[in-house]
């Protein structure tokens, strides 16, 4: 049985999204979610999913304090959905391409602390770029670096507004991103 965390930072629907995928799969569980917000609606999200959630800290992911908590609790994989911090480089070291990321453009384009969410959208609008994406990859100790597991591309048009954008790369998410983390978990155990 592989043991994943999630970690989330806000709504949560990849994250709920990718449990919902994996319901049939008797190889893999969802011990918790874990999430840096106490008000995020991932907690929603997990309670209707019968998954405990819990509220931990930056200074508890700097400290050691959660990589501590996923050896105790037997974590052998791990993926951010929606997740804004970066991750320790102890906690990379520990979990070597056993970290899967999501980041909604075609990396290394739009990347980078603070290129997240809408921030991505207004950027590859303000571009005038003709497509964007989303990108799924291997956490290293750089943000929105490592190993690409695979990218998904949708075009923009002229006429699109940031929103338009988002909606476009949030349908690519929920097709490509249990389909990534099934190949992650597939390279685990060659």
């Amino acid at each position: 049985m592989i043991k994943i965390a999630i970690f989330a930072s806000g709504s949560g629907s990849n994250a709920e999204n990718i449990i919902t995928n994996f319901a049939n799969d008797k190889e893999v569980c969802f011990p918790y979610i874990l999430v840096n917000k106490q008000d995020a609606y991932v907690h929603e999200r997990a309670k209707k999913l019968g998954i405990p959630s819990q509220t931990f800290s930056k200074q508890q992911l700097e400290d050691g304090s959660i990589l501590k908590q996923l050896q105790n609790d037997g974590i052998d994989f791990i993926i951010l959905a929606g997740f804004l911090l970066k991750i320790p480089e102890a906690m990379v070291e520990a979990y070597p391409h056993r970290i899967v990321n999501i980041h909604p453009a075609l990396l290394p384009k739009y990347g980078g602390k603070g290129m997240y969410g809408h921030h991505v959208h207004e950027a590859v609008v303000a571009a005038k770029e003709t497509e964007s994406g989303i990108t799924i990859h291997y956490v290293d100790s750089h943000y929105d670096h490592g190993n690409t597991i695979c990218q998904a591309h949708c075009p923009v048009a002229p006429t699109d507004t940031p929103d338009d954008v988002a909606a476009n790369v949030h349908k690519l998410e929920y097709i490509y991103f249990p389909a990534a983390v099934r190949q992650a978990i597939a390279n685990l155990k060659k």
